[in-house]
């Protein structure tokens, strides 16, 4: 499935503290779809997740985080 991603805020996560090598997720496209880059190749093909798997994988990589 393609998506028009040229409307996509890009952004990666405040845990990232500026770092290069990092995912980053456009979640304001309204396809049910959220798309997941490189950001050390923007210009670079994004993966199209479906957003309730997307869920799923934040939802246990939260789980899993240390507690501090």
């Amino acid at each position: 499935m393609r998506a028009d991603l040229s409307a996509a805020v890009w952004r990666k996560s405040t845990y990232s503290d500026g770092q290069e090598d990092c995912l980053e997720v456009a979640d304001n496209i309204p396809t049910g779809l959220i798309p997941v880059r490189d950001s050390k190749n923007p210009a670079g093909p994004a993966l199209l997740i479906e957003a309730g798997a997307w869920s799923a994988f934040v939802a246990s990589l939260k789980a899993a985080a240390p507690r501090g």
